[in-house]
């Protein structure tokens, strides 16, 4: 493949020259772009100064010469940042492009998405951004005698329960339905101020329409649910200290006189969580180690006898759900693909050769069930592309549902009687679609359109399969518009994951839509340490393995130019958090195959992450590895980005984006990569990091921020790729 493209806008012919990749006349094309499109000067970014500390680790020492921006609340930082902040903004410019960009994206991110009420009491409440909105808020209406229509709040019909607008007035806090007491006049709300993973729980009386005293203080929590009787809640707190602990709150009393349930010698690198069933007789505790395996705990409150282990240490993930007079478990337990096991709860024997199997391992990848009437719902990835098959009581197939290819699908019921369910789809070309399903006839109509503005019949979107340096084949979508000449001349941007077992699935988004519509190729690649082929597809990618999942990045990125969709000087590579750990190692491996970089929210100090305690992120060490174990360190120190920064290397253009608030993924190492960035940097491309101070991991945006932030992403992009205004179409 052509490996090599030279980085610097203005580099002498004889030096380029000397400096042609391994087939020379493939790129001929891009090599007369490169010494035609010589000097349009960047800034120069703000000087940064270095303060070099140097520790050693296992014997090895390492320079860090940007330890000072650790310190978050400095004046120093906080006067970098601005400067940052400045030189981003200059970098980019408010250009016809970036103006068009931004129009675009209002359009096709603020059409209303896809509303299901919960029912409490006489009323269906609603958690939603109304369009024109910057922020969600809480809504309700009174509750229908039989299923209506797809809500859209057309007339103003919706009445407002909670307004986060009335706690802070910029947008940047939100808030969210957590649970109802069984008879509906109570209900716990959380409201998360900025972006921190911290948020506040609320109890509201929505009789009154008055908080009561009971709250839980901001902190980080997991479930949080009433207790059957209404008259309390259980909950998870945890703490980057000790751990999370499970206890039970009497409305009422004070929160110091708490019941602690469980948790106890469970520490802050686990998540601990719960879930009740049998009429609140029974909870059920899961401990998470990473997210590899799960340990289950069962308690019967009914005896007043303590947690008994019912699974613990075996090599498996244990998803619960109480299910009549048993407990379902679906798990990887002897299955990388996944069943459904159930435990008899009059007789819950710790034994999993005692388990009625609900649902055995097949071809495919099972990702979930639900129930609809007596038949079970099974939900599964092939090829990362859905399919949904119906099983009766029997456990026999009855059928499929019918799912057009490479498309995301789920499934909810609609109504009391069983026959009829909502099924929505959605694909890289296709905005969110919700038909109403006939579950016998298997006949749909359209039950709610989607509003967004993008017709997706000018492209096409297909499904490659690439190989990676071992020999292991992964699949790629690949979208563009229809009739695209392969001459290696497209803007192309590659996205991808790579971790933590999620899958990486081909649903619409707005970004890749607006790429798209600037002539661009879009492409997602399938890689190890997701969960899109079983566990085995997991475990290939995390701990010692976790090289494997940059070198499949690279060889979906070396496939489009080796088949004619792009070459690396229009190239692009897009990762946020686990992925900006992706495209960091992958910019510091591989600088000659990519033109512009967008890395966000990204971990990339991975030698001192064991380190970052502040943060919430001692569980992802199960992932990624702790670096004060020695051999766990000669893994990393191969790939983390931050260590393996070159000084005189020609870097791609790189945009690194962080959140002041993000409590979950340390903001200090976009800080301390974008100055190391653009120290190190011979290229004379830009490297801009854009800073938020009310932003975090996932929230503290409001609707205008958000498509700020894309549109800025997308411009510094293309700008970067050389598509100009003129070139767009728009």
């Amino acid at each position: 493949m052509a490996d090599s493209t030279p980085r610097a806008r203005a580099v002498p012919a004889g030096r380029l020259l000397r400096r042609l990749p391994r087939h020379p006349l493939r790129l001929l094309p891009t090599l007369a772009v490169c010494l035609a499109a010589c000097d349009p000067p960047y800034p120069p970014a703000p000087e940064t100064a270095r303060i070099p500390v140097v520790d050693t680790l296992h014997g090895v020492e390492f320079t860090d010469d940007y330890r000072w921006l650790e310190d978050q609340e400095s004046a120093e930082t906080r006067a970098w940042i601005d400067e940052q902040n400045a030189y981003a903004e200059q970098v980019v410019g408010d250009t016809p492009l970036r103006a068009d960009l931004e129009g675009r994206l209002r359009e096709l991110m603020d059409a209303p998405g896809a509303i299901f009420p919960r029912r409490a009491g006489d009323y269906e409440y609603f958690s939603f951004r109304k369009p024109g909105r910057e922020v969600g808020a809480i809504y309700r209406r009174p509750a229908p005698d039989e299923p209506r229509e797809a809500p859209t709040d057309p007339d103003g019909e919706f009445e407002v329960v909670i307004d986060p607008l009335d706690l802070r007035d910029d947008a940047t806090t939100s808030v969210s339905i957590v649970d109802f007491s069984p008879d509906g006049d109570l209900m716990i709300y959380a409201i998360r101020d900025g972006g921190r993973d911290e948020r506040e729980y609320r109890v509201r009386d929505l009789e009154s329409g008055e908080d009561l005293p009971d709250r839980l203080p901001t902190y980080l929590y997991g479930n949080v649910s009433f207790n059957p009787g209404g008259d309390g809640f259980h909950y998870s707190r945890r703490s980057r200290e000790t751990g999370a602990r499970i206890r039970h709150h009497r409305l009422g009393t004070d929160l110091e006189q708490d019941e602690e349930l469980f948790g106890e010698g469970h520490g802050p690198e686990r998540f601990v969580g719960f879930s009740q069933g049998g009429d609140g007789r029974w909870l059920v505790y899961t401990v998470q180690h990473g997210w590899a395996r799960t340990d289950v705990y069962l308690h019967d409150l009914r005896s007043g006898t303590a947690p008994a282990p019912l699974i613990v240490g075996a090599p498996a993930r244990f998803s619960t759900r109480f299910v009549e007079d048993e407990l379902y478990l679906l798990t990887n337990l002897d299955a990388p693909r996944n069943r459904i096991l159930a435990v008899d709860l009059e007789n819950p024997e710790p034994d999993p050769a005692a388990w009625r199997e609900v649902l055995p391992e097949g071809e495919d990848l099972l990702t979930g069930y639900r129930f609809i009437g007596d038949d079970l719902y099974a939900d599964y990835l092939r090829d990362v592309s859905s399919r949904i098959v119906r099983y009766g009581p029997d456990g026999v197939v009855k059928n499929e549902i019918p799912i057009p290819a490479h498309h995301v699908a789920t499934l909810r019921s609609h109504g009391d009687d069983g026959n009829e369910a909502l099924l929505t789809l959605t694909s890289l070309l296709t905005p969110s679609t919700i038909l109403k399903l006939d579950l016998e006839t298997m006949e749909t109509e359209e039950w709610r359109p989607s509003s967004v503005p993008f017709d997706g019949s000018e492209y096409e979107l297909k499904q490659i399969w690439y190989t990676s340096e071992d020999g292991t084949r992964a699949p790629m979508y690949i979208a563009h518009r229809t009739g695209l000449v392969l001459d290696g001349q497209s803007p192309a941007l590659l996205y991808g994951y790579g971790g933590f077992n999620v899958n990486l699935l081909p649903r619409f988004d707005a970004r890749a839509a607006a790429w798209l519509e600037h002539g661009g190729v879009y492409a997602m690649a399938t890689l190890r340490g997701g969960g899109e082929f079983g566990e085995e597809w997991h475990r290939a990618g995390m701990l010692e393995n976790k090289p494997n999942v940059f070198a499949d990045f690279i060889a979906a990125a070396e496939w489009l130019v080796d088949n004619g969709y792009t070459n690396p000087n229009r190239l692009a590579i897009r990762g946020g958090s686990n992925g900006g750990l992706l495209v960091g190692a992958s910019l510091t491996q591989r600088p000659d195959l990519f033109r512009a970089v967008y890395c966000g929210l990204p971990d990339l100090d991975m030698v001192r992450f064991h380190q970052f305690t502040d943060a919430n992120n001692m569980p992802a060490l199960l992932e990624y590895g702790n670096a004060a174990v020695a051999e766990e360190f000669e893994v990393l120190r191969t790939f983390s980005p931050y260590q393996n920064v070159r000084d005189g290397v020609d870097y791609p253009a790189v945009m690194l984006t962080q959140g002041d608030l993000d409590t979950r993924v340390p903001p200090l190492q976009a800080r301390k990569m974008a100055a190391r960035l653009q120290a190190a940097s011979s290229s004379g491309l830009p490297v801009i990091l854009d800073y938020d101070p009310r932003t975090g991991h996932a929230g503290g945006r409001s609707f205008s921020r958000n498509v700020r932030n894309a549109a800025m992403e997308l411009a510094f992009l293309l700008q970067q790729l050389g598509v100009s205004e003129s070139e767009t179409g728009s």
